[in-house]
């Protein structure tokens, strides 16, 4: 049997009052009952990443990218601001590099008529120049339909998506891992 996918959620926003940490616990729960993956959450307050680019990040922005790293596929928890993505996710992106390539991204998006939706197509043609492949399935959550206890209203439809969301990037990473292994053992560099 294979391993457990490494998949790490990014919670893409650092304002105060986000909505981030709220949507990632319950991404989190709804992962934890799948043997298929390990997920960790990855918060950028935590990364405390420079606002502008630097060779080095700081002690806690190299341990957020060796996080990073060592995941096999990702989802980003992106809001939408102004029609497209935070900046500060934008810097994680720039940051880590080419910690992305040959790697699977998932998006779950949130906020507004759009539910995030067009931070996610901004944020495509970024990863495919990193040589990230970004999967099809998104998650969208319009208007914050969630209740005061961190539960999606319609928890039945929600799971679903972020189920079919998961499958996918599953599918992904370990099409993905196979070749990256294959390329290790021809010494083909990433």
């Amino acid at each position: 049997m294979t391993s457990p996918l490494r998949i790490a959620l990014v919670i893409g926003s650092t304002r105060e009052g986000r909505f981030g940490p709220t949507l990632a616990r319950w991404i989190a729960g709804v992962a934890a009952a799948r043997t298929d993956i390990e997920l960790t959450v990855l918060d950028l307050v935590d990364a405390d990443l420079p606002a502008h680019w630097t060779p080095d990040p700081g002690p806690r922005g190299r341990a957020f990218i060796e996080s990073l790293a060592e995941a096999d596929a990702y989802v980003l928890l992106t809001p939408e601001y102004n029609h497209s993505f935070p900046a500060s996710l934008k810097q994680a992106i720039d940051v880590a590099g080419r910690v992305w390539a040959r790697k699977p991204v998932g998006f779950v998006s949130y906020g507004g008529l759009s539910g995030g939706l067009r931070a996610v197509e901004q944020l495509r043609p970024v990863f495919a120049e990193l040589h990230a492949a970004t999967i099809r399935e998104t998650v969208s959550f319009h208007q914050f339909p969630f209740d005061e206890e961190g539960l999606p209203h319609d928890t039945v439809a929600s799971e679903r998506a972020v189920t079919t969301m998961l499958d996918d990037l599953v599918w992904w990473a370990d099409a993905l891992r196979s070749a990256r292994r294959r390329d290790e053992v021809l010494g083909e560099a990433a």
